[in-house]
């Protein structure tokens, strides 16, 4: 049985997903903080990061959905280089995370350099913002999908165009976010 039909187990089986094929689970090359999971495509510089963090009170989901976008261009450096393009609900319907009071999908662009290099790299990020308040979690799952990779990163040696694989696509990215359970409420504490 393939046992990511099933969903590949996220925090030690608390969650589950369907991810997107081929991927290489970052935490088999290095350390990862426990409130992440983070996953890269084998041939091109895309990636899937989910995230526990702090349920953000008082804020509108639209607004939280922004200022994690926000955070999330910050620890790219992006700062100044990023732009919402959109920020929309997602119907409760279309998932499989029952427990969410609600879904907020943001489409933005940030401009970012890759490790210490000075070449800026243009990246759509789709960001969904899952509203946990029960248990004081906001979930994050952020699909990173260079558009545009300048000539001097390191990116641009060996990037999509020669990769073996097939880049994934927003459809993949939804098939994850449908398929995204949680088993083990016990994780939030």
């Amino acid at each position: 049985m393939d046992v990511n039909a099933a969903g590949h187990p996220l925090f030690g089986g608390a969650f589950s997903a369907v991810l997107p094929q081929p991927f290489h689970d970052v935490s088999d090359l290095r350390e990862i903080p426990d409130n992440q999971e983070v996953f890269v495509h084998s041939g091109t510089d895309q990636s899937v990061i989910v995230e526990l963090l702090e349920y953000q009170a008082g804020m509108s989901d639209p607004d939280a959905a922004r200022y994690h976008f926000e955070d999330v261009a910050s620890s790219n450096g992006a700062e100044g280089r990023s732009e919402v393009l959109s920020v929309e609900p997602l119907p409760l319907a279309q998932l499989s995370l029952t427990n969410c009071a609600s879904a907020w999908a943001l489409t933005g662009l940030q401009q970012v350099a890759k490790f210490n290099e000075q070449a800026l790299n243009t990246v759509r990020v789709h960001l969904v913002l899952f509203r946990l308040p029960q248990h004081s979690t906001d979930l994050l799952v952020t699909f990173n999908d260079p558009v545009a990779i300048d000539p001097s990163s390191s990116s641009a040696v060996g990037g999509v165009s020669a990769a073996a694989s097939p880049p994934w696509t927003p459809e993949d990215f939804n098939r994850f976010l449908g398929s995204l359970r949680l088993h083990d409420p016990g994780i939030f504490g």
